[in-house]
């Protein structure tokens, strides 16, 4: 089994150092086209590692695989919209976003890797850990009910308020650098950019992960399509950023996609529901919060 980890970890260091060391050595803004280009690219490999575990470990797992990328990938979205404010927040420049977004993935894949090796064993060891997840992702997705259009404050990160206490932060962006030397070494804003994106991923982390985990507790599964997910999620912003205000009702599918996944990790032990419904009820929901969106589009999604 370890061989198979070992491949798979090769094959996305392979695929990155493709993207940021060939393909997008130099900075440039991203377009529509190439960024649905990538999109398409990301799915089709990720699906063509499901046929891949059809054959190596059977339909079950194969299942257990294309359920949790889907769950990953739909509740990934929500960082979109962050991904848009904190973007905006601290109007980041076309070119540079990109970058941003790699260095603020690779920092994603090691931290889910760690969670989800932790969530795993924590649940093997004290099968109570589930009622846990299932309450918190219950809570979290009625908080996200509540809550309507997410919302974020940068000002506020406690990350960052410590980084600019510790260390000098230039007023403006040079180039597409985290650091220039000004009579001693300064941050620029992209650093503080990219420290914003990657504790505003921890907090989706705790969601996303134990929603997977509901699905199965093989921790290369939910690490591989955890990880497909997240690959596909920065082709996957710039192909949606101009369009994220039309889903304006996706917010409430995806609180009932952690509600109904936090449920199902409460029940887990009194009702077995087969990964094939739980797939059909998540795309389900998803594509009707989605079809609602298009069919009651919001006045100022048309402006």
């Amino acid at each position: 089994m370890l061989v198979f980890w070992i491949l798979f970890n090769l094959f996305v260091v392979a695929m990155l150092t493709l993207d940021l060391g060939v393909l997008n050595r130099r900075s440039h803004r991203v377009g529509f086209r190439e960024a649905l280009a990538w999109s398409g690219v990301w799915i089709a490999l990720a699906a063509a590692f499901a046929v891949l575990v059809l054959f190596w470990h059977g339909r079950a797992q194969a299942l257990q695989f294309v359920t949790g990328y889907v769950i990953e990938l739909s509740l990934s979205v929500d960082n979109l919209f962050v991904f848009l404010v904190i973007f905006r927040y601290f109007k980041v420049p076309d070119q540079y976003q990109h970058k941003v977004l790699f260095w603020g993935i690779l920092g994603a894949l090691l931290m889910r890797g760690a969670f989800i090796l932790a969530g795993v064993g924590l649940i093997r060891r004290f099968s109570w850990i589930t009622y846990a997840f299932g309450a918190l992702l219950v809570y979290s997705g009625l908080k996200l009910l509540r809550q309507g259009e997410t919302e974020i404050y940068p000002e506020k990160n406690f990350v960052l308020r410590l980084f600019r206490r510790a260390f000098p932060v230039t007023k403006e962006y040079v180039g597409g650098q985290f650091f220039t030397r000004r009579n001693g070494l300064y941050a620029t804003p992209l650093l503080v950019v990219l420290l914003v994106v990657e504790t505003s991923d921890i907090l989706f982390a705790v969601d996303s992960i134990p929603a997977v985990l509901a699905i199965t507790l093989n921790a290369f599964i939910v690490y591989t399509s955890n990880v497909f997910a997240i690959l596909g999620l920065r082709s996957m912003y710039f192909a949606l950023a101009g369009m994220m205000d039309l889903f304006h009702y996706l917010h409430y599918g995806l609180s009932v996609v952690l509600i109904f996944i936090g449920l199902k990790m409460l029940g887990s032990h009194y009702v077995y529901i087969p990964t094939g419904w739980a797939l059909t009820i998540v795309l389900f929901v998803l594509g009707a919060s989605i079809f609602a969106s298009l069919l009651n589009p919001q006045k100022k999604a048309l402006d």
